[in-house]
């Protein structure tokens, strides 16, 4: 069977361009992840969840070093070498990229009850951690003593001193919070309003961010049950003022933000794969399970080897154990020449969830645009391989929110995320806990984990026709998709979005041979000429698949529409400094002219992955649309200025 008929076959039965994507039964890693699932030790990964929920639940510095200190013993164990303990800087000031590093915090003691019109303990950190926000302020010694106000009714000009109740997260409403002098804040938000003895983590407290920094204020934080909240306010409904008693015996303190990393040595140690989780939360599900897939990954990949059940594989295989964010970008920043030489990674922020309950199966998330690749194809063919027969899952765009970024050009190591929900939503919750773990849930991400990372090691030449094939078939699944979404406008009337779709055909075929060429990267550099002709024949048949979904499109009367191009725009060509995004987390909120940060915002986000120092600004505008949809409302000028303006970018002349 000729390689185009078979990507049109697979293209037809995969209709999943938005959310799954049916794989070849018998592809080249079956035999791989039958044999790994069959080895894995599950329980012992769930005991690595409960070790490090116990000690990671109270969210503390001292406490992510026993966390960190627990994970090297359990990387020698599973046999791997080179391991280390380093760490992010936690003083408040350093940067990565252009995250500012948090301030180390640690808690004695907290505790929070009403002392009028009755007595009600609200808050005992002792006995659940999580009612005490990460990086609350402390009090002064003996506590403090103040009015509890709800800022369902309550305007800002009058929480002054006192305590605010909120239905929002109070991380989102600190700048407020100081600007009109309150106290401290209890939180009443949750995910899960049916939990009702469960509380929301607030693990922000930055005046302008994230992480609390030198620059950020020490106000207190608490979180209340729904259960709680409720009774609080039928208080206040009643007419009657309640007066708080707080104590948080907290600290600030310049420290150490700790990782973990080791190698599954290979038998060239010159290129690396890395595999990645975050630990440092109060979760078991968010994130120790992750970090528990990644170790027993590795574990069951190295007694294959050791047993002779599978040959060492070329590139060494990395585990990077870490805070979210901060440690990604420090480890990233401190080891250039790793990552350089880094040709694909995993994310593991990922539950191991209910099979009995919906919502719990697996997405997969792709690289952005900028960074389509062989990867985003052969984690399908790896998931499919993995999962028991009837075990649903998806594919989904590349989202902003966690360490899933390293695609991104000023890294450029393509990344793979696998998620799954929890079924009972216990995100940031406290009954986040090790018994809510489905040991099968834990076998299928242990067995894709490590499937997807050992072919990564091995992949080389004789891999290259397949993984060529395979990424042809999200390039025309992507371009049928646009081509039909288009269609669709057509008969609906829509000429604005039959337009889009005569644009983005050419897009995603530009996409989809850029993620072929990613290949090349898999071969020695002596090769890579000879290997580039040979994907010549895949690359034509981009471009055939492109101007048929084209003609398609035009013979049923789509037609071009002038788009609007700022003449600004036309002249501005954005260089970018340092890796990452770009949080704002250094400057004060009310600077921020109505921008939104750069540390989660997708749009944003994507607006500066394509600025490369090449393209002008109207170029990028045009990709960031094409990835993103439309969207006229979004000043790029301005923000790019603005960004220019404070030292962020450069513009190129």
């Amino acid at each position: 069977m000729d390689r185009s008929f078979r990507s049109l076959r697979v293209l037809a039965v995969a209709v999943a361009c938005t959310t799954r994507i049916v794989a070849v039964e018998n592809s080249p890693v079956a035999p791989l992840a039958r044999t790994i699932r069959e080895a894995a030790n599950v329980q012992r990964a769930v005991d690595t969840v409960s070790k490090v929920y116990s000690s990671d639940r109270w969210f503390t510095f001292p406490k992510f070093e026993e966390t960190a200190t627990y994970l090297k013993s359990r990387l020698q164990e599973s046999g791997l070498t080179d391991i280390e303990i380093d760490g992010a800087s936690a003083d408040g000031h350093t940067q990565a990229g252009f995250w500012t590093m948090p301030l180390a915090w640690d808690v004695k003691a907290a505790r929070l009850e009403v002392t009028s019109p009755e007595k009600m303990v609200l808050c005992d950190y002792e006995k659940v951690p999580t009612c005490l926000g990460m990086w609350s302020g402390p009090t002064p010694a003996g506590g403090i003593d103040a009015e509890l106000v709800d800022l369902r009714n309550t305007p800002w000009e009058q929480v002054k001193g006192k305590i605010v109740l909120t239905d929002k997260n109070p991380a989102s409403l600190k700048y407020e919070l100081v600007k009109y002098k309150a106290i401290g804040a209890v939180n009443a938000f949750t995910e899960n309003p049916d939990l009702l003895d469960g509380r929301q983590w607030i693990n922000a407290w930055g005046d302008s961010g994230w992480g609390y920094t030198k620059t950020s204020t020490p106000l207190f934080c608490y979180s209340v049950t729904p259960r709680q909240a409720k009774a609080l306010r039928k208080i206040i409904a009643e007419g009657k003022k309640i007066t708080l008693h707080a104590v948080a015996d907290t600290r600030y303190y310049e420290g150490r933000y700790p990782y973990v990393t080791g190698v599954l040595p290979g038998t060239d140690r010159t290129e690396e794969v890395l595999v990645l989780g975050h630990t440092s939360e109060q979760g078991a599900q968010d994130n120790a399970t992750g970090v528990a897939a990644n170790i027993e990954a590795l574990a069951t990949l190295n007694k294959l080897i050791e047993s002779g059940k599978l040959s060492r594989p070329q590139r060494t295989i990395r585990v990077l154990l870490m805070p979210e964010l901060y440690g990604s970008l420090t480890y990233m920043t401190k080891h250039q020449d790793r990552m350089r030489n880094t040709i694909a990674a995993m994310t593991v922020d990922t539950p191991a969830a209910s099979y009995d309950l919906a919502g719990t199966e697996y997405t997969l998330y792709s690289n952005p645009h900028v960074a389509k690749s062989w990867t985003d194809a052969l984690i399908l063919r790896v998931t499919h391989a993995s999962l028991p027969d009837g075990r649903p899952w998806h594919v989904s765009e590349h989202t902003t929110g966690t360490d899933a970024y390293l695609g991104e050009p000023t890294v450029g190591v393509p990344d793979v995320w696998a998620y799954s929900g929890t079924g009972v939503v216990t995100h940031h919750n406290s009954e986040d806990k090790p018994e809510t773990v489905d040991r099968r849930s834990m076998r299928d991400l242990v067995s894709i984990v490590a499937t997807y990372l050992y072919y990564c090691a091995g992949a080389g030449e004789k891999e290259l026709p397949w993984l060529a094939d395979i990424t042809l078939d999200r390039a025309l699944i992507d371009m049928q998709s646009a081509a039909s979404t288009a269609i669709d406008s057509l008969a609906s009337g829509d000429k604005n979005g039959a337009a889009f779709g005569l644009e983005r055909v050419p897009y995603f075929a530009d996409r989809g041979r850029d993620a072929i060429l990613t290949l090349l990267r898999l071969v020695p550099e002596a090769k890579r000429t000879e290997i580039r002709r040979s994907l010549d024949p895949t690359l034509t048949q981009v471009n055939a698949a492109r101007d048929s979904q084209l003609s398609r499109l035009r013979n049923a009367g789509a037609q071009t529409l002038t788009r609007k191009v700022n003449p600004d725009a036309e002249t501005i060509i954005v260089r970018r400094k340092r890796l990452g995004t770009i949080p704002m987390d250094d400057i004060p909120r009310d600077r921020w002219q109505g921008y939104p940060s750069g540390a989660w915002d997708k749009l944003v986000t994507v607006a500066l992955y394509w600025c490369d120092g090449k393209r002008n600004l109207s170029e990028v505008i045009h990709l960031t649309q094409m990835e993103m949809g439309h969207r006229s409302d979004f000043d790029f000028v301005g923000y790019f200025r603005f960004l220019k303006q404070l030292g962020y970018v450069d513009f190129a002349k």
